[in-house]
């Protein structure tokens, strides 16, 4: 089966944010800095990966027979759902574990089916660079006169803690007060291209979808 590529930082579903940066203390908006009393930005960044799944692999459409396009010989859709992260950050490797069902449906309603559907988990840094690739395969069971099949999957990534902290120069200047007059009062310092930089790689997403041919994610893509 053909490895699928995926857009960068177009997901169906974030569930853990790293890269969701900052909170802001006071009546600041997000990203933005309190000027009024001299607060700078309070850090509320997770060494976790986020979890989401890449547009356009979230579900899968199997056909019968398998070269025909045609609405009528859909034979299976599954589709991926309740993707739930349960990280343990408390080592120098942060543990992110993501539970998910495969919800299915078949043409059908026949005697009683099981399908074998493959995924992949994928740890991504900085929206672009693959750290690894595993692959998986979901169990779908359908009742005796059921179209309805539902299935588990997990997927699990570990990352150096070092690899998801910023260094101590970059947290200082976007944690550093701020008082009205300064000169960088009114900079957002997300928008520094050094510290923009330095938050995209410590940050990691996992994700997980279908294990797509490219005639499935093709297919996906136009409809």
């Amino acid at each position: 089966m053909n490895p699928i590529s995926f857009p960068p930082r177009k997901f169906l579903a974030v569930l853990c944010g790293t890269a969701a940066m900052a909170t802001v203390a006071g009546c600041a908006k997000d990203n933005e800095i309190d000027v009024s009393g001299g607060v700078g930005i309070t850090s509320t960044r997770s060494a976790c990966p986020a979890v989401a799944v890449p547009l356009h692999t979230g579900d899968i459409t199997l056909f019968d027979p398998a070269t025909s396009r045609d609405a009528a010989a859909i034979d299976v859709v599954a589709a991926i759902t309740n993707l739930v992260p349960q990280c343990n950050d408390s080592g120098e490797k942060v543990y992110q574990l993501a539970d998910f069902d495969v919800v299915a449906t078949r043409r059908d309603a026949g005697p009683a089916r099981q399908i074998t559907i493959p995924y992949f988990a994928t740890v991504v840094q900085g929206g672009t660079a693959v750290v690894s690739k595993r692959l998986g395969s979901v169990t779908v069971n359908f009742a005796d006169g059921q179209t309805r099949g539902t299935g588990k999957g997990q997927a699990s990534a570990y990352v150096d803690r070092s690899a998801a902290t910023l260094p101590a120069d970059i947290m200082e200047r976007i944690t550093r007060k701020r008082k009205a007059g300064d000169q960088d009062a009114a900079v957002d310092p997300l928008s520094i291209p050094e510290v923009r930089t330095a938050v995209q790689r410590a940050s990691f997403e996992l994700l997980v979808g279908f294990q797509l041919t490219q005639d499935q994610l093709e297919y996906n893509v136009r409809r």
